[in-house]
Order: C-alpha cells, then sequence, then structure tokens
C-alpha cells in the first residue's frame, strides 16, 4: 500500500510497537518500526516516522432519516456536491476553499437566489437575505429591524417555536398573544375570525409549521394592521406560497432546503432600513440588504447545498409537483395511523396535520422505546419524538422519498400485528 511519511521528533518516549493496517474505509496512522526510548531521564530526541495510508471507500447503504434537522437531503443533490468537493467546476479548489468575493462564490450565491425567486415566485420588491443564526436569532433580529420600544406585536402562537419567539420578542417591545393553543397541547389552528388583533399592532407573527407538534397552517389570517410575518423554517418551499401576503418570511435551511448553518430572510424592501441604534450590525437587515448577503464572510458551503436543492426542486417540476408528492407521502403515514384501531394515535386536528412532521404515540405507551429500537435495527432512524413531547415523530421533508414511508408503514403494520 502507498503510503505519505512525515517525521516529527519525541524527547522521551518508551516502546512503541509497530502497528499493522486494519481494513478499514477511515484514514489512519501507522508507525513504520517499532521505537524504544527512555521515558526517566533525558534522551536525545529521535525521529519516528508516521504514515498516513487510506483504503478504497466502500459505499455503505443509506438509512431513512426521519429527523427533524438537520435532516435527509436529496440523495442526487448530495452526490452532485461529492463529485465536484474536490474541485469545483474545474476551478482548482472546493467551495469550502473559495473566497466569499471571488467571482465562483458570486455566481454559486446569485444563481441560489435566482433560482429561489422563481421557486417561490418572490416579487421584485422583496429582498432575499442568506443569513446565519437560525430561526431563533430572527427572534431577535425583527422587533429590532422592524419595532420601537412601545410598538406591540401580535402573535398566534400554535406550538413550541412560537411561543419562545414571544418570549425573546418581550425583550425589545410589547408583545400580545392573541390566541395560544398550549392549553390543548397544541393540536389545532384558531379560526381567524376568533383573532382579536390589536388596533396599532406592528405586525402578526405566526409559525406556520411546528415542527416539535406537527401543526401546520393550510391557510393564513390577514394582518388588520400592519402585516404579516411567518416562520417557514419546517416547511420551507415544501408547496407553493403567495409570498406578497407577508412582510417577512424566514427560516433555518436545515430542514428542507440544506444543511444547518444557513437562515433565509425574505423581506419586503419598504421595511428594511429603520433598525434601532443598538441593533447589532449582524442583525441589521439594511447592512445584508446593501452588501447582497456579503457583509461578511456567509455560510458558503450550505449556501452551495441551498442552490443544489433548489436546482433540484425545479427540475421536480416545481412546488406544485412537490407538494403532491409530500401529499402522497403524509397521506399514506396519516391514514395507516387512523387504520390501526388506536394502536398509534395522533394528537393533532386532523385539518391543521403537518405535511412535514408526523408525531404520533402508541396506546401502549411502554412499547415506544421498543418500537423505536426495533426500526432502527430496520435502518429507520431518529424517530424518537421531540424530548418535550415524548411518542415518536416522522419528519417526511421534500427529501424523504415515498419508499421511506412505505417502509415505515409496513414496519408500523407488523410491530402491531406482533403488539397489539
Amino acid at each position: 500500500m502507498a503510503a505519505s511519511t512525515n517525521s516529527f521528533l519525541i524527547g522521551n518516549t518508551t516502546h512503541i510497537p509497530t502497528l499493522k493496517p486494519k481494513p478499514t474505509s477511515q484514514s489512519f496512522l501507522h508507525l513504520t518500526k517499532p521505537t524504544t526510548v527512555n521515558l526517566t531521564g533525558k534522551s536525545k530526541p529521535i525521529s519516528i516516522r508516521c504514515a498516513a495510508a487510506t483504503t478504497t471507500h466502500v459505499p455503505q447503504e443509506r438509512v431513512f432519516n426521519f429527523a427533524a434537522g438537520p435532516a435527509t437531503l436529496p440523495e442526487n443533490v448530495l452526490l452532485k456536491a461529492q463529485a465536484d468537493l474536490y474541485n469545483w467546476r474545474g476551478s482548482g479548489m472546493s467551495v469550502m476553499e473559495m473566497s466569499h468575493r471571488g467571482k465562483e462564490f458570486l455566481s454559486i450565491i446569485q444563481k441560489a437566489e435566482s433560482d429561489l425567486r422563481n421557486l417561490l415566485e418572490i416579487p421584485s420588491e422583496y429582498s432575499v437575505l442568506f443569513l446565519q443564526g437560525g430561526a431563533t436569532t430572527q427572534f431577535s433580529a425583527l422587533p429590532l429591524n422592524l419595532c420601537k420600544s412601545d410598538d406591540t406585536i401580535d402573535f398566534v402562537v400554535t406550538g413550541s417555536w412560537g411561543d419562545k419567539a414571544v418570549k425573546e420578542a418581550k425583550k425589545y417591545c410589547n408583545t400580545n398573544v392573541i390566541w395560544s393553543g398550549k392549553s390543548e397541547k397544541y393540536t389545532k389552528v384558531p379560526s381567524f375570525d376568533e383573532l382579536e388583533q390589536s388596533m396599532h399592532a406592528k405586525y402578526l407573527h405566526i409559525c406556520a409549521n411546528e415542527t416539535i407538534h406537527g401543526v401546520e397552517f393550510k391557510d393564513y389570517p390577514v394582518a388588520k394592521n400592519g402585516y404579516l410575518v411567518a416562520d417557514m423554517s419546517s416547511n420551507f418551499c415544501s408547496k407553493p406560497v403567495d409570498v406578497s401576503k407577508f412582510g417577512v418570511i424566514y427560516g433555518g435551511a436545515q430542514k428542507n432546503v440544506g444543511p444547518s448553518g444557513v437562515t433565509i430572510v425574505i423581506i419586503r424592501k419598504d421595511l428594511i432600513g429603520d433598525a434601532r441604534d443598538f441593533t447589532p450590525v449582524m442583525l441589521d437587515y439594511k447592512i445584508h440588504d446593501e452588501n447582497s448577503s456579503l457583509y461578511n464572510t456567509p455560510p458558503c458551503f450550505g449556501i452551495y447545498m441551498c442552490g443544489l436543492v433548489f436546482e433540484d426542486l425545479l427540475e421536480q417540476g416545481g412546488l406544485k409537483e412537490v407538494e403532491k408528492k409530500n401529499q402522497k407521502k403524509a397521506d399514506l403515514l396519516y391514514n395507516a395511523i387512523e387504520g390501526s384501531n388506536g394502536f398509534f394515535k395522533c394528537p393533532v386536528e386532523k385539518s391543521v396535520r403537518s405535511l412535514m412532521n408526523v408525531p404520533f404515540t402508541l396506546e401502549k405507551s411502554e412499547l415506544e422505546a421498543e418500537f423505536i429500537k426495533e426500526a432502527a435495527k430496520e435502518k429507520m432512524v431518529q424517530l424518537k419524538g421531540h424530548r418535550s413531547v415524548g411518542g415518536m415523530r416522522a419528519s417526511i421533508y421534500n427529501a424523504m422519498p415515498l419508499a421511506g414511508v412505505e417502509k415505515l408503514v409496513a414496519f408500523m403494520k407488523d410491530f402491531q400485528a406482533k403488539h397489539g
């Protein structure tokens, strides 16, 4: 086996045996010969030669990953990124090595934005920002950019993330929770007619899809005062959205459109430029808009991966076709739950069940740990529910193939047959 060698000096060593390479797909170090040095006293430094060796990678079977985020990515996107990892399109370097101000990366981020605009049909009066910090950072950025200290924000809280957004906004302005599903364990969305919005609210905030509780808005309320702001982290690009109905749409990329590290903000341009004086520079939308998301080094590789996902979604026929596939997967899983005669249960009101995150429990809760364990043996992983609610949760984002849901449903039926 060919190996490259490097040397380093050791002053105090002991007997070091020769390490024989073992078959592995990982890189390893082995010493070229045994060496003995006295540890108890001073000795002349000697050179030990280490050889770094690698073996041919043997592809491993992939699992069906039902994680809520970071989540599964399209296999063809991963393979394309793999092919270009070492040398991106003949540039002689990886995307991870590029200057974010060089022509190569500029072409990447500009195409990513263009493709996203095509996917969501984003009007020209909206800016698209590729940021960092996750949606949680936007819980602070939004009131800092859009509100003064005496302004009020209305909130419809349908789950844990909406609740966290309220708690953060309270630090910077007045908040008014006009509806909360907490008393009913976050299992529904209110009728919009019953919402009593504030007379002078700056904006109305919702979380379009609650990842933990599996509650999704199928339509959106109209802000009677101000405009609508939505956290779309977990259903972003899962279906068509009329962007013009919103003042701001934001979300983390790590669920539907890329790896963790990228946060996307779509904001109406007239809402940019009125941040409070003490707003940190990295939270100021104007700074990022004026610098085309390149004020400082952005998450370059993450943005590149998002761009590949946007290309893939367009190649599938756009978000209308993507929504059809997501609906088919969700129907299959929810029908299996409903058809189990109570063995499996989903607590969410049927009309607002998420197409992305499907929480469910077992009638015999003592079997849940075994369900998760046995599913993992069948290469279906990350089915454990969020620690705050328990049970199970299957996140079936865009990149989850139909075959993954079919395999899960078959496993559920087998498990019920054994334990029902």
